[in-house]
């Protein structure tokens, strides 16, 4: 009986432990970062800035439009210099997401 409860507690541990894979860096408390997403060969300085938000509540409902299209189109831009991603999380209750395109 006890090796069963410690081997339970040993399979458990690793399904806290791993959790799922992110390709950019995730706080189960708290979440605020900017990353890139993309970059072309243009060269010299963006001219014009275009962003796109959209919000999430307890994980449960997102609403907006956070594509890079949205954001291009806000800003008025046709050729992309670099794309940014912003992300601002607090215990999953509430997220704000924010596509950020730099171009001409």
């Amino acid at each position: 009986m006890m090796r069963k409860v410690v081997l339970a507690g040993i399979i458990g541990s690793f399904g806290l432990l791993g959790g799922c894979a992110s390709n950019y860096p995730v706080g189960a408390a708290f979440t605020d970062l900017t990353l890139p997403i993309h970059a072309t060969e243009l060269g010299g300085r963006p001219h014009q800035v275009g962003t796109a938000e959209c919000t999430s509540i307890l994980s449960l409902v997102a609403t907006g439009d956070c594509s890079i299209e949205a954001a291009k189109q806000n800003g008025g831009i046709t050729k992309v210099h670099h794309i940014d991603w912003k992300a601002h999380s607090i215990l999953g209750i509430i997220g704000k997401y924010q596509v950020t395109v730099y171009g001409e």
